[in-house]
């Protein structure tokens, strides 16, 4: 099967992977129209549920994504610079750019033809068809963001519904590396600012800020210069970054201020088009299960054009499958996403009872699980509950059979 990819991220890329792991003979195209290695962004994050399937879908870039990962263990919740509550859990964050090497590297291997800095017009896609003169495709992956242009050429068959979340936020760096994730609120003379932070790499975290649009203005974000912005929240921050620098740019790139936007299809398929990743779906990003979708959105459309007797069917069985597995994320995300476009409800609280409210925005909870909160803020508590949690990390790692050697040739360009 001749199949075209529009995007390089993580969605196009770990699809080709897994369709030609399952069937070499597919002629499988991506491309990306940005250089090779400029991408938006820092870190993303992945738990022990992604690894796993990763894993079990193809090991060799599991390993290597692995190698990159960093591990964070337990969220702090600091409130005005003077509160800490606890919460439990702990993740692993890649850094965006290499987990991309790693994906384009593998695709490579298999015999993709990853192809960079070649943009496709918006005539390309017309009446189901692809054709750019050179290529032709059975099968178009639309893959090129959640502002998909080729999505949005024909919006209405697909049925995109998009809403822009009302809070604005910028993805940046530090030197600063955390250990934890971490939430930071701080209040201004113009209301609550505040921050995620997690490690990234070696000497490098993410470093996400968002406020409400009243405190944009009223800081004046929405008129500074960029490099005063930054300064500025630098100086707000100064606490939690122990007094090291923001990085405004990756890969030269300078970070701009972004509001959310929200992404919803009816259908994810249009003749002999499909849509993937965040071009048909998008979580909040507080979520942090962005990436992990888009994957498994690849993993499983791999899986449906292997186990289905023809295109049509395949592609039948993932839109099905796919809308009725992000169902129940999607709510949660939108409800998780409206819980901080109205956090001032919930900033008159304490540092631990807030800590609660926060990790359990999106659903109801049993009394015992407050008291079980409060429980956990006791320092030999914690330590119990972090003890089980390396336990449960070590034996999920065992699983998989995780190993220290990882092949050169992903963890660096060629």
């Amino acid at each position: 099967m001749r199949i075209v990819c529009v995007g390089g991220g993580p969605a196009a890329l770990y699809f080709a992977i897994s369709a030609k792991r399952r069937d070499a003979g597919h002629e499988i195209t991506v491309l990306e129209k940005d250089p090779r290695g400029a991408t938006y962004g820092w870190g993303v994050v992945c738990h022990d549920a992604l690894l796993d399937r990763l894993y079990r879908n193809d090991r060799e870039s599991a390993r290597a994504i692995r190698a990159r990962s960093h591990l964070w263990q337990e969220q702090e919740v600091h409130l005005r610079d003077e509160e800490v509550g606890y919460l439990p859990g702990y993740g692993f964050s890649v850094p965006r750019a290499g987990l991309l090497e790693v994906l384009a590297n593998r695709a490579t291997d298999l015999g993709v033809d990853v192809r960079y800095e070649s943009p496709v017009p918006e005539t390309a896609l017309a009446d189901g068809t692809f054709d750019t003169g050179e290529l032709a495709a059975d099968l178009v992956v639309v893959a090129d963001g959640a502002r998909s242009r080729l999505r949005d050429h024909v919006a209405d068959d697909y049925g995109t519904r998009l809403r822009t979340g009302r809070n604005p936020y910028i993805w940046l760096g530090t030197r600063k590396v955390f250990s934890c994730f971490t939430f930071a609120f701080e209040e201004t003379h113009a209301g609550w600012v505040w921050c995620y932070g997690y490690p990234t790499s070696a000497g490098v975290s993410t470093f996400i800020v968002e406020c409400s649009p009243e405190t944009f203005a009223g800081l004046g974000l929405d008129t500074l210069p960029h490099e005063d912005g930054i300064e500025m929240l630098q100086k707000i921050f100064a606490h939690t970054l122990d007094v090291q620098a923001l990085i405004s740019s990756s890969r030269g790139r300078p970070s701009p201020w972004l509001r959310f936007l929200e992404v919803r299809n009816e259908t994810w398929r249009h003749a002999n088009t499909v849509l993937l990743g965040d071009a048909v779906h998008t979580t909040h990003y507080t979520m942090g299960q962005g990436t992990r979708f888009a994957m498994m959105d690849a993993v499983m459309l791999a899986q449906a054009l292997q186990e289905q007797p023809s295109l049509s069917a395949a592609l039948g069985t993932f839109d099905r499958k796919g809308r009725e597995a992000l169902r129940t994320a999607q709510a949660a995300a939108r409800t998780g996403s409206a819980w901080f476009e109205n956090v001032d409800r919930y900033l008159d609280r304490d540092a631990v009872e807030f800590a609660y409210a926060l990790s359990y925005r999106s659903g109801m909870q049993p009394p015992w699980r407050y008291q079980w909160h409060i429980a956990t803020q006791i320092t030999p508590v914690r330590k119990g509950r972090r003890l089980v949690h390396t336990g449960r990390r070590w034996w999920r790692a065992r699983k998989r059979g995780e190993q220290p050697f990882v092949p050169r040739g992903l963890l660096h360009a060629g």
